[in-house]
């Protein structure tokens, strides 16, 4: 049984286009069958979708390495690009590999905690996922505009202007993902494309002006003698500044977000995705190797040519180091082509943070009823989305310098997460020294992510308010949707099916009881109790249905149907669902439907007080029994003439 659509309007059928929907999404009661699935792409393809973000970080990452670390900034990246090798990546191999399907490493940490306290766990790192995630659609949109008003071509009437340049650049991100992500994708390739090659001719020139110049070499490391010493104490300060380059980590997240997105082999099947787990890895692998090359020349070249007072705020290489060598050493004419792909691609950085989220909502808020049934389709998320990148702008004046210590915690609160539970896996795995391995790197995390705080605080109080909105809204939400049928499909077997049968050419009167020892005298004794309460005649044509009561946190289930035959008299229905009202709806509807006949109910009333009962159903799935099963029949079937019987006696 699945519930019924609404009757389609222009606006709705736009919104809810099957065209729209995300990859494998689990939608749930209407929207399950406007799903369609969207065309996976090569691995290549998908990389630059997440490489928009990743990349992008070039255009400001040499200034960020410069301004923590002066002349240590190469060594200091270097390290950086160590833990990128030698850490995330092998941390981020293993979360493609146990979650295939574009979970994460969220998935991997909720199967550790079972009920609501799992999912206040999943809450809160999706919360950091979504200071990630935005900040980076934000941050991003306003680098652009900050590199679009800083060239010096560009009049002076839009000079003041970044906040509506940057709100303007949101909409028209989000106005790409209202078409789809194909076309994401596709711009994707142009942009990563066109950018990494001017880099490299950047580069390529920096490093020959340096070969004309040799001496800038020794000029850096008579000063690195000087203010270091020894390569000892040069490496030791390396490994206390790294912390503040962990901007150049993103990405990773976004990258197994969308693995759904990546092909795989011909012909293989969504439960064993070999190809396209192994093609998630070369994605991984290859954006961290080419990402690990930029980061190491760019710092090079940056720090030997770039006076130490260009890099400060006010100075003509503050945010865009590359950009200053571009008009530097190759002219305004390519400088200014190298500032438009610049500015295109931070605009654009914010579609892997936007296809991240795209693919981690729909697979945990709709599934916990935490957020609306239409927060599975990707249309009106886009929309709301967009809207919330809007206000974060507006509040933080599109100011990047503001929002950079919440972009680094999100990222790096991602991935300590995912290091800690790659190595609860492979410890349950009996993986001795990759459990070893995987713990060193998840401290070194949680020393990234600690220190970052303590620089940063500003990023752990942002990142707070985004738990405390998705709590919040996850909270009113499941209360809103608590008398839901939260039944995706009612399935009975051949006896559960052929006791309705026999029962439907009369009258089928269901009995709901509460399994205990379930011996012949509990059926008994129940009996003669719905007899006496509800005066009936006889106890002729009477099934008992029990649930059995899973994990109330959970909110739509399947419901599978058992029937059965005990103590040679009773005829029993036995069912496992979250929540033993909204199981019981489901079920008689289900029976009205299949059978023709509107079936009756009875049950007892709750003893207590009736607030405390009320709470137990939204906490443990019991409780109010017999009014909240009415109530969800009541607002699954608005006609009182065709609704089920519901007594309580």
């Amino acid at each position: 049984m699945t519930i019924a659509p609404a009757k389609p309007t222009s606006v709705r059928t736009w919104l809810f286009a099957p065209g729209a929907a995300p990859a494998e999404a689990d939608h749930l009661g209407p929207y399950a069958d406007e799903r369609r699935l969207e065309k996976r792409h090569p691995w290549w393809k998908v990389m630059c979708l997440t490489g928009v973000d990743y990349f992008s970080t070039l255009g400001y990452q040499p200034g960020i390495a410069a301004l923590a670390a002066g002349a240590l900034a190469p060594i200091a990246t270097i390290v950086l690009v160590l833990l990128t090798l030698f850490g995330a990546l092998p941390v981020y191999r293993r979360v493609a590999a146990e979650s295939p399907h574009g979970q994460g490493s969220i998935a991997m940490l909720e199967r550790l905690l079972p009920f609501w306290r799992g999912k206040l766990f999943v809450l809160v790192l999706l919360g950091f996922a979504a200071t990630d995630f935005m900040i980076t659609i934000t941050l991003s949109a306003a680098d652009a505009s900050a590199h679009l008003v800083e060239n010096p071509n560009v009049p002076g009437v839009l000079h003041g202007q970044e906040l509506a340049i940057t709100i303007a650049l949101v909409a028209l991100l989000g106005a790409v993902f209202l078409r789809g992500f194909t076309e994401a994708i596709g711009m994707a390739v142009v942009l990563v494309i066109v950018y990494l090659a001017l880099n490299l001719v950047v580069i390529a020139a920096a490093l020959w002006h340096v070969a004309e110049h040799p001496h800038v070499i020794g000029d850096w490391t008579s000063t690195l003698t000087q203010e270091h010493g020894s390569p000892l104490a040069m490496v030791a300060m390396a490994l206390i500044v790294f912390p503040k380059l962990a901007l150049g980590l993103s990405g990773f997240e976004t990258g197994v977000a969308v693995t759904t997105h990546v092909e795989g082999d011909p012909g293989e099947s969504d439960a064993r995705p070999v190809g396209r787990i192994r093609n998630t890895k070369k994605l991984l692998a290859a954006a961290a190797v080419i990402m690990s090359v930029y980061l190491i020349a760019s710092s090079l070249v940056t720090t030997w040519l770039i006076p130490a007072r260009e890099f400060q705020d006010g100075g003509a290489a503050s945010g865009r180091a590359l950009a200053f060598l571009a008009h530097e050493y190759l002219g305004n004419v390519f400088g200014t082509a190298y500032d438009v792909s610049t500015i295109a691609i931070l605009w654009f950085a914010g579609a892997s943070a936007m296809a991240g989220l795209l693919n981690l909502i729909p697979r945990y808020l709709p599934r916990y009823g935490m957020a609306p049934e239409w927060s599975a389709a990707v249309r009106p998320l886009v929309l709301v989305l967009t809207g919330i990148a809007v206000v974060v702008t507006w509040i933080f004046h599109a100011d990047v310098n503001a929002q950079g210590g919440a972009y680094a915690t999100g990222v790096l609160v991602l991935i300590t997460s995912a290091a800690v539970a790659v190595t609860l896996s492979a410890r349950r795995a009996g993986q001795r020294r990759r459990t070893v391995a995987f713990a060193v790197i998840a401290l070194i995390f949680v020393y990234t992510t600690l220190d970052n705080v303590t620089e940063r605080p500003d990023g752990v109080k942002i990142g707070g308010l985004f738990i405390a909105a998705i709590v919040a809204v996850s909270v009113v939400s499941r209360l809103v949707r608590a008398f839901e049928l939260r039944t995706t499909e009612v399935r009975l077997d051949a006896t559960a099916r052929m006791f309705l049968r026999d029962c439907a050419r009369r009258s089928i009167r269901l009995v709901a009881n509460e399994p205990d020892a379930r011996d012949h005298e509990e059926y008994r004794q129940k009996m003669r109790q719905i007899v006496d309460d509800n005066d009936l005649p006889d106890a002729t044509d009477v099934i008992f249905v029990e649930v059995t009561v899973t994990d109330p946190s959970d909110f739509a289930s399947v419901l599978d149907v058992h029937g059965e035959v005990l103590h040679g008299e009773y005829r029993v229905l036995s069912m496992a669902s979250p929540s033993v009202p909204n199981a019981l709806a489901a079920l008689l509807l289900d029976i009205r439907d299949s059978t023709g006949v509107r079936p009756h109910i009875y049950l007892e009333w709750t003893e207590g007080n009736p607030a405390l009962n009320f709470l137990r159903f939204l906490l443990f799935g019991v409780g109010e029994v017999g009014p909240v099963t009415r109530e969800v029949l009541r607002r699954a079937e608005s006609d009182p003439h065709h609704r089920p019987h519901v007594h309580a006696g």
